[in-house]
């Protein structure tokens, strides 16, 4: 990530507005990018030299050159070690790493060793892709990413294989509802096992509270700003939000493909039954290029609430006009973490997986 280069100027975070909801589909849309994975050493060492220029102040603004320096570094270099993730595990690869387990999850008719076998590959790649992205500097303990990936499996395929036996059983439905019902049991296994395992590996913070800070006049200080103290509500507030944020980006390629599938088999495809693999995977990679980053940019970088809503502690000490604290995202590119609430872009998403034990469809 681009933050791990040397130089005392600070980069631009975005050349989106990441206030607007379109400007985070946009900028999340550059960090899927899968032409990035194209780039190689030569044109790595390029953008890091390029960025370089610019945070020693050789260069003075950026430009369209330095923008695309600027995405290629920030999807290949991971930004506490500064070294190249793996490839198949960088955030512009993610739809193409998790689009085999997806197909699988979604695949019509799948039996109980199936379903189970699936769920387990699709957070053994969380796993993986986890490890590759999580935060150095304070990375979790090997106990705590086994608890947190056998509750994840346990939950989706308990999930899952419980909804595939309760669905058939269903009198009060017609066969077409029970139909769809079925294709949408993958997303209510992967959906519960997100949302549990937020609030098992974040359930402390509930209980001891997070930090908070004031809203900086100038927007460019507001790394400087000090901390008001822990707020167990705040940090209800953010757990929810991130668990809702689970749901949320699961749910394109969890729901759309499968019904638009559904559409089709009653129809050419009912009739052509040979390209319902090919079919499902196209319409799986299209909806998670088209769609998730819609998804993911449901949740604004940086979160503020009214003080007033906090305890009687913090009411009238929130910074700029005395109302709002910053209880969310990233500083300085990605690197100083106010603390982990929600993933409204795809970099921060990532890392708050990362330290959550979780992927995205997980």
């Amino acid at each position: 990530m681009s933050a791990s280069l040397p130089g005392p100027r600070a980069l631009p975070e975005s050349q989106y507005d990441l206030s607007t909801y379109w400007g985070r589909v946009r900028h999340t849309a550059g960090l899927t990018d899968p032409s990035t994975l194209l780039v190689g050493k030569t044109g790595l060492e390029q953008a890091k030299r390029a960025l370089i220029s610019y945070k020693k102040g050789e260069t003075h603004e950026m430009t369209p050159q330095l923008w695309k320096a600027k995405k290629i570094v920030d999807s290949t270099l991971h930004p506490d070690t500064g070294e190249p993730v793996f490839l198949p595990f960088r955030m512009s690869c993610f739809v193409l790493s998790n689009l085999v387990v997806t197909a699988g999850m979604l695949t019509p008719g799948l039996g109980t060793r199936g379903t189970i076998a699936w769920q387990v590959a699709n957070q053994s790649l969380n796993v993986a892709i986890n490890s590759s992205n999580a935060n150095k500097s304070t990375p979790l303990s090997w106990s705590k990413i086994a608890q947190s990936y056998a509750l994840a499996v346990t939950a989706s395929c308990s999930v899952a294989v419980g909804l595939n036996a309760l669905v058939p059983r269903l009198t009060r439905v017609s066969p077409s509802t029970k139909l769809i019902l079925g294709r949408l049991v993958p997303f209510a296994a992967v959906a519960s096992a997100g949302f549990l395992n937020v609030l098992l590996m974040r359930g402390e913070e509930m209980r001891t509270g997070i930090d908070v800070f004031p809203v900086a006049a100038d927007a460019e200080k507001q790394g400087d700003a000090a901390s008001l103290g822990r707020s167990r509500k705040a940090a209800t507030l953010a757990v929810g939000e991130t668990a809702l944020s689970r749901v949320l980006n699961s749910s394109p390629i969890m729901i759309l493909p499968p019904l638009v599938l559904v559409r089709m088999q009653r129809g050419w495809l009912g009739r052509n039954p040979r390209w319902t693999t090919p079919v499902n995977l196209g319409l799986i990679l299209v909806t998670s290029y088209a769609v998730l980053p819609l998804a993911l940019a449901a949740f604004p970088q940086r979160q503020r609430v009214r003080a007033e809503s906090l305890e009687g502690e913090f009411h009238g000490r929130g910074g700029r006009g005395g109302w709002w604290f910053l209880i969310g995202g990233f500083e300085g590119g990605g690197v100083r973490v106010w603390m982990e609430f929600g993933s409204s872009l795809f970099m921060r998403a990532l890392r708050d997986l990362g330290d959550l034990g979780l992927g995205l469809c997980s």
